[in-house]
């Protein structure tokens, strides 16, 4: 969480109240739409640095998606690995099952306890900036004025700055009858009453991925998962991808590829027709096809506010929406839809929005954080399947896109001591290094603790780590984190070999 340090001496309160008819009025330096990742640490920062600071929250909870599926997904996936006792398999000669008598109400236990946990969190940290929280729904009037509709009345929000941070929901395709029995989305799967005995998942992407692994290893009889293309993660490293649907498949995954639904009949269980004439019958489907941007119902038109084709807020590198006052950040803009990602991109928005924030007389590490407003950092992506998946930078599709030289290096958790210590079979760490540079441009994970590893090459390449600075840094013993050290040598074992990937000669076609 964002912390308060001592010492600090914050500007006066600058909030204005009044009353205009019925409706109270009330004045601000911003007003952050959204209290998931993005509008909380776009709020916090701002009002640390001494401004007057409005959040608006329509829902009950804090947090946004994140706090109330995304994390509480993770939850799941960890009691899942529990129960099943998959992080045992093949160890010490010990076999531990899981008998599958497990109620819903058990299985989603620890989610709600971690929900109610990030609610508390996130309300501690609005409270300890001093931030004035505004429940109900929020609609411009005008470019400068935000309407709150509450139970308590309404109250009419005004700013010189305002930064939308309302997140995003899952994608309903048409011709699915999400209200009948059995249909979910990624928000509503965490609503189910019971546990079904086999599962569809229409999409190949992170959330499909994720939850097809986790009831798969709780013991469903039968997973499946139905993709109109031809790879899962088609963002990822093209690697990392395979070895995912490998491992998915040793697990009992199915796949339909280059498919997709034609007609969803409802029933006990459901009939599900193909593009390609198969015909499945599961008791439960997932559809989980991406996420839409949450602005329905902001009164965009009333602030001049454009949506792009996808109806996304467009914005330009400083987050700036048309209006160059509304700034934006977060799944609303579109992206990865990462938590990570929202929290560093609203940083940035106030930074931009507010660029002499923090002129204060502190030391340099304090003042480092109105850096914000510089070059956008490198961002991870964390995939939390079984095993998990963690990249930052490049694949190598996009640097041959590029056309540039580069050369891999690899490592197998199963030639790394601790990666065998945990049972890790197929983990994988593999480095990109631009030539003839040998610069860090792009780590890709896929194993135990991919989401935790990923920080060791994060850091390398915020800092222009080389191949060399892998070689020359002495890791614990055994560690996984040694696996850099090991991937370096065989960059370097390629290189002597001449094993560099150069690009085709140029033709008048290229």
């Amino acid at each position: 969480m964002d912390v308060v340090w001592d010492g600090i001496t914050r500007a006066p309160e600058r909030v204005e109240r009044r009353r205009g008819g019925a409706v109270e009025r009330a004045t601000y330096d911003l007003i952050a739409i959204g209290s998931g990742p993005a509008g909380e640490k776009g709020a916090a920062k701002a009002a640390y640095f001494g401004k007057s600071v409005a959040l608006v929250e329509q829902a009950p909870r804090y947090g946004g998606a994140v706090a109330n599926t995304g994390v509480p997904s993770k939850a799941m996936r960890e009691t899942a690995l529990y129960l099943s006792g998959f992080h045992q398999r093949d160890l010490h000669g010990l076999t531990v099952t899981y008998d599958g008598t497990l109620t819903i109400d058990r299985f989603m236990h620890r989610g709600r306890m971690v929900r109610r946990a990030l609610d508390e969190w996130i309300g501690t940290n609005l409270e300890r900036h001093r931030i004035d929280v505004h429940r109900g729904r929020a609609t411009f009037v005008d470019p400068y004025t935000v309407r709150v509709e509450g139970e308590t009345g309404t109250t009419d929000l005004e700013a010189g700055v305002i930064l939308i941070a309302t997140g995003s929901t899952p994608r309903r395709p048409p011709g699915i009858p999400f209200d009948a029995p059995g249909i979910y989305d990624s928000d509503t799967i965490q609503q189910m009453e019971r546990l079904p005995r086999s599962l569809a998942i229409v999409g190949g992407g992170a959330i499909g991925c994720e939850y097809a692994c986790l009831f798969k290893v709780l013991g469903l009889e039968d997973v499946c998962i139905i993709n109109s293309g031809d790879r899962l993660l088609p963002f990822a490293d093209e690697e990392v991808s395979t070895v995912l649907r490998e491992v998915m498949a040793s697990l009992g995954v199915r796949f339909h590829m280059w498919d997709a639904i034609k007609r969803v009949e409802p029933g006990s269980p459901l009939a599900l027709q193909l593009d390609s004439g198969k015909r499945l019958t599961p008791e439960a489907l997932l559809v989980a096809v991406g996420r839409r941007s949450s602005v329905a119902g902001l009164g965009l038109e009333n602030a001049g506010v454009q949506l792009n084709e996808h109806g996304q807020l467009l914005v330009n590198e400083r987050f700036q929406t048309n209006m160059r006052h509304i700034y934006a950040a977060g799944d609303v803009i579109g992206g990865t839809a990462l938590a990570s990602t929202a929290m560093e991109e609203a940083r940035m928005a106030i930074g931009y929005a507010f660029p002499l924030a923090g002129n204060y007389s502190l030391n340099d590490i304090t003042a480092g954080l109105n850096s914000k407003s510089g070059p956008r950092p490198f961002l991870p992506l964390g995939i939390w399947t079984i095993p998990e998946i963690s990249m930052v930078g490049e694949t190598e599709q996009g640097l041959r896109v590029r056309r540039q030289r580069y050369v891999v290096g690899r490592c197998r958790y199963d030639a790394n001591p601790r990666g065998m210590l945990v049972g890790e079979r197929s983990g994988l760490l593999k480095l990109l290094f631009t030539w003839p540079d040998v610069q860090l441009r792009g780590v890709h994970v896929i194993g135990e603790n991919a989401c935790e590893l990923i920080a060791v090459g994060l850091v390398g390449m915020t800092l222009g780590a080389s191949c060399s600075t892998f070689i020359d840094t002495c890791f614990n013993y055994p560690s996984l984190s040694d696996l850099y050290k090991y991937a370096a040598f065989d960059a370097l074992t390629r290189i002597d070999r001449g094993d560099i990937y150069r690009p085709p000669a140029s033709t008048e076609a290229d």
